[in-house]
């Protein structure tokens, strides 16, 4: 189970991995999919785009893989709350505003990620902070 579990959260790291690299490489064609529905306004605009959801998928799929890698469950935390807040979020949009159509999927995309990742945080080993207090 582990192993499978493990194997789950490094393949939808390189997922999130693609992913950063798209906002990177090409983030106005990467930010305008329906997924997404991002349009940047100008250089400012996209150079945001470029640098926000870069940082985001990347710094979550870098957390994910060496979680995975390292069997270390604390360093998948930090993507469980990246994407949490954003389901988060989505979800208050949702009741805020309505929906729209193609809302259910990255809803769900981000659903999948909390439920595996906090999931994984339970069943893999957590590793203790050395106490340099003495």
């Amino acid at each position: 189970m582990r192993l499978a579990l493990t194997a789950l959260i490094f393949l939808t790291g390189l997922f999130d991995l693609f992913m950063a690299g798209s906002f990177l490489f090409n983030p106005q064609t990467t930010a305008s999919s329906p997924v997404f529905g991002l349009a940047p306004i100008g250089i400012a605009g996209l150079s945001t785009i470029r640098g926000d959801m870069t940082s985001f998928f990347g710094v979550a799929a870098v957390c994910m893989m060496w979680g995975a890698w390292r069997r270390n469950a604390d360093l998948l935390l930090v993507p469980a709350m990246l994407f949490g807040t954003t389901l988060a979020g989505r979800a208050i949009n949702l009741a805020a505003i309505g929906a729209y159509p193609g809302c259910a999927m990255p809803m769900a995309v981000e659903a999948f990620h909390v439920a595996l990742l906090i999931a994984a945080w339970r069943l893999l080993p957590h590793h203790k902070i050395a106490d340099i207090t003495g």
